[in-house]
């Protein structure tokens, strides 16, 4: 996978990831007290769908495109932050989680960016020019954990979300999902990973029951996994999920089963009963 997510803006992993962001957003903002996103691997924020990356692939007309032509209500919120940040009856730029997040908080709530490529934190920081209710922070995802976690209003998610690039990915992932509980236990953590090869998700999956805290994993399959050297399908994590977030999650995902025209399964599991 190519780091710069601008190649793969709206693409199926996109609609699967960002469609469960707004079911935990609203979550959130169920309580009048304020909360706190630590989002770890931001991006740019806001992904430009007719420039020259996302047309080199296209992976978007596959994703968000495909979502768009076949609504349903459960994605009306979603759908919704998406139009807004097009004109009427156009797709020309997808929203990445700093602004699906941005555009659900009340002005009560913060929002920390992390971003270590230089040049993507510069468009975060233009984006989100003056605005007092986000943060941005130009460094390595898990040292920003380390320095942020926990948020002092004890509420919250946050959000890890890296490229897989670096072979040792899932390894740190879990690391670092090993500060984050010790420092903020009740936290609620979302966590995407790509499928690719089923023994390296299950793998990753086992160590992370270990922690023993709530855990439910939500895997959509765009392909058969019979080929380990592409994205066969999405993985998201979800620790310390709200309740009845599962029945939630079942919807939705057999919702975009049907409109993601997926070959593949779906699967919804408690790897820790909450």
């Amino acid at each position: 996978m190519n780091y710069r997510h601008a190649y793969h803006a709206g693409n199926f992993a996109d609609v699967h990831k960002h469609a469960a962001l707004t079911l935990l957003l609203a979550h959130l903002l169920k309580k009048e007290t304020a909360f706190h996103v630590l989002d770890c691997h931001a991006g740019i924020g806001r992904y430009d769908l007719t420039g020259l990356e996302a047309g080199k692939t296209a992976e978007f007309r596959g994703g968000i495109a495909r979502v768009m032509r076949n609504p349903d209500p459960l994605l009306a919120p979603y759908l919704a932050l998406v139009r807004g940040e097009n004109d009427p009856d156009a797709l020309n730029f997808y929203p990445g989680s700093p602004l699906l997040i941005r555009k659900m908080m009340r002005g009560i709530d913060r929002l920390t960016l992390v971003e270590l490529h230089e040049v993507d934190a510069l468009q975060l920081r233009v984006l989100f020019a003056r605005d007092r209710q986000v943060t941005i922070r130009e460094e390595d995802a898990y040292q920003a954990m380390k320095a942020t976690l926990p948020p002092r209003e004890r509420r919250g998610l946050v959000l890890i979300d890296p490229p897989y690039e670096a072979k040792d990915e899932f390894q740190r992932v879990t690391q670092g999902l090993a500060e984050g509980l010790r420092r903020w236990p009740t936290g609620l953590y979302a966590v995407w990973y790509p499928i690719k090869s089923p023994a390296e998700c299950a793998r990753f999956k086992s160590e992370v029951s270990n922690f023993g805290v709530p855990c439910l994993a939500s895997e959509i399959m765009l392909l058969a996994p019979d080929r380990e050297d592409r994205l066969n399908g999405s993985g998201l994590l979800l620790i310390n999920p709200p309740w009845r977030l599962d029945e939630q999650l079942e919807q939705l995902m057999t919702c975009l089963h049907g409109a993601l025209c997926c070959q593949g399964r779906t699967a919804l599991q408690w790897l820790v009963k909450g």
